[in-house]
């Protein structure tokens, strides 16, 4: 099956002065001849993205767009014609926005997070409405697992979050000890998943596992900075927050530990490595 707007592996049928076409249920497709690897021949099989050009023909490409249908991603605005917005994918074609999919004016040069998704027409489309295409959670996640984040959207509740590029979450304001931005990636932990499939999810995991990477976050932090770091526990909540990404309770522990294992000693401006 062809899956248009994803990679394909299909067989070269032929190559002429245009390029290689590949052969495809949907008939022979056009690899353009600046694309086409050295040394590929007819019959050898080739990886290409596919997807419907300017001019409604099926098209082969050896490069990489930054997105693929069903993925979330966060793009940038090239243009704003009569039918939509234009955003860079990272091929020559741009990725259109239409104005029905979008939920805020658009200037170039922004971002915008957006779906991914195949129109009826069968050209790739992206929506800024990211949350109508997302998931209840299924048996493929559980109370505790790590989870990849987005952040799509803020509310009085907190940051509302993308799970595993599938999955409706929410970190909640009690969670948030960094200031994520819009279309941040980060990575999380499943805390709670709702009877209507909502996720809760922390930026922590947790107990012994927590305080152990806690411990090698700091000591990674030290070894970076050449074995100093300007915070102690004396230190604003949001300067620790800024450069180790944890609370202040979580670092004073941490540190409270290498302290007492003579790791660490404590100086007026921070702490160094004995």
């Amino acid at each position: 099956m062809l899956l248009i707007g994803n990679y394909n592996t299909l067989k070269i049928a032929r190559i002429t002065s245009t390029g290689a076409y590949l052969s495809s249920e949907a008939g022979d497709i056009l690899l353009p001849g600046r694309l086409v690897p050295k040394g590929a021949e007819p019959g050898t099989l080739q990886k290409v993205f596919i997807y419907v050009d300017s001019e409604e023909r099926l098209t082969a490409t050896t490069r990489r767009p930054l997105a693929v249908v069903g993925d979330f991603a966060l793009l940038k605005v090239k243009d704003n014609v009569t039918v939509g917005t234009f955003l860079d994918w990272g091929l020559e074609k741009d990725l259109l926005l239409p104005f029905g999919e979008q939920t805020d004016q658009l200037r170039r040069g922004q971002e915008v997070l957006v779906y991914v998704y195949l129109h009826a027409t069968d050209r790739v489309a992206a929506s800024a409405k990211v949350e109508k295409f997302l998931k209840p959670a299924d048996n493929t996640l559980a109370e505790g697992d790590q989870v990849e984040l987005q952040v799509y959207a803020f509310s009085d509740l907190g940051a509302k979050v993308i799970v595993n590029n599938a999955f409706n979450g929410m970190l909640f304001r009690n969670e948030l000890y960094i200031n994520p931005k819009y279309g941040e990636r980060l990575r999380g932990y499943v805390k709670k998943i709702r009877e209507d499939g909502k996720i809760d999810v922390t930026l922590r995991s947790g107990g012994a596992l927590e305080a152990a990477q806690d411990r090698e976050l700091i000591l990674d932090a030290l070894k970076s900075n050449g074995g100093q770091l300007p915070v102690n526990d004396k230190s604003a909540p949001e300067a620790i927050a800024t450069m180790l990404r944890m609370s202040k309770k979580s670092f004073k522990k941490g540190i409270g530990g290498l302290y007492k294992e003579g790791v660490i000693e404590m100086t007026p401006d921070g702490i160094k490595l004995r």
